[in-house]
């Protein structure tokens, strides 16, 4: 009888839930950027140091074999359980990751610009629509009022960083519509990004923290700024004042941000990959600045960037594999 006493506590505990794709969270599409941004950090740091190419090339297969399995995985997600996907769309907070597809499309653009300048322009094309008409929607949405001071979070600022992403991606295309297009784009994620961030900057100033989940996704916030730098560059062809200002004010947020991480780590999570594009737009930033103003300070600061990354990357990487094979990334 003792026995059995001892025993039913350990019988009566419940099991660990089996992994679903009705788990999967479209911010997982935040991975995709952040080795779509590595491998075009290195692919600059390639005519920088001298490199070589074997690096961004195989980091571009990367992510594409990623998107590839995130993209079918969600489109498993959407067929058997459209419910869920409405409910995530519709949230005022999970709804505004669904930007990071559009984004993670138009940086494979780039990483395909390298092989093909027509698939290039194709791929570029496609994402470029799906982020506009998602800034569209998103917009929209916060315009109809009643939104909750806790729903306004980093995340927001997807919407008007994914306008960017166009200017900064199809900065070098040749068609002559394209430039308006980019000119379009900057003036939608210029606009909406600044707004966006003094909205967030004053709820995270004025209201409870973030959850601890969400702690990572403050590196967002320095975003607009880096990627801002490098969208501004494109549209004028040269690194002025305006452009320093940007650069530098992001690398400012960075050590912020940064520091408030690393001294409060968040458990984690797939929300930790909201770091690594912000990241990955500063550190192409930075060798960008760095290879037109010079000086061996810049270039310290570029190669140091690009070895957090690099380095983020990779355990972002080994933690997510990790928890897939123990079962535990796509449970609740």
């Amino acid at each position: 009888m003792m026995e059995t006493a001892r025993s039913s506590p350990a019988a009566a505990a419940p099991a660990r839930p089996a992994p679903s794709l009705r788990h999967l969270p479209v911010s997982l599409f935040g991975s995709v950027m952040s080795v779509a941004g590595l491998a075009l950090a290195w692919r600059l740091a390639g005519k920088t140091y001298g490199t070589g190419d074997a690096v961004p090339n195989a980091l571009g297969v990367a992510a594409l074999a990623l998107f590839a399995v995130l993209a079918l995985g969600y489109l498993a997600k959407l067929l058997r359980h459209p419910a869920l996907v409405r409910q995530e769309f519709a949230h005022p907070v999970t709804g505004s990751f669904f930007g990071t597809v559009g984004i993670s499309v138009l940086l494979l653009s780039s990483v395909i610009g390298g092989y093909s300048a027509p698939a290039q322009l194709a791929v570029w094309s496609v994402g470029t629509a799906a982020t506009l008409a998602l800034s569209v929607v998103m917009i929209s949405r916060l315009l109809n009022g009643d939104a909750a001071p806790a729903s306004v979070v980093p995340a927001w600022l997807i919407a008007g960083v994914g306008s960017l992403d166009i200017v900064v991606t199809g900065g070098a295309l040749t068609a002559g519509w394209t430039h308006e297009v980019n000119l379009l784009a900057a003036a939608i994620g210029g606009v909406s990004a600044l707004v966006f961030f003094v909205l967030i900057f004053s709820r995270l100033v004025h209201q409870a923290p973030l959850a601890a989940p969400m702690r990572p996704s403050k590196m967002i916030l320095v975003a607009p700024f880096a990627v801002g730098f490098i969208a501004y560059v494109n549209l004028v062809h040269r690194v002025d004042m305006f452009a320093a200002l940007l650069f530098y004010f992001a690398l400012f947020l960075f050590v912020i941000v940064a520091y408030r991480l690393a001294a409060r780590p968040a458990p984690f999570s797939p929300a930790w990959w909201a770091i690594g594009f912000p990241l990955a737009a500063l550190s192409n930033a930075a060798l960008m600045y760095a290879g037109a103003v010079g000086g061996a300070g810049l270039q310290w600061i570029a190669a140091l960037l690009l070895s957090l990354l690099t380095a983020a990357v990779l355990v972002l990487a080994v933690r997510t594999l990790w928890d897939l094979a123990a079962g535990r990334l796509l449970t609740a």
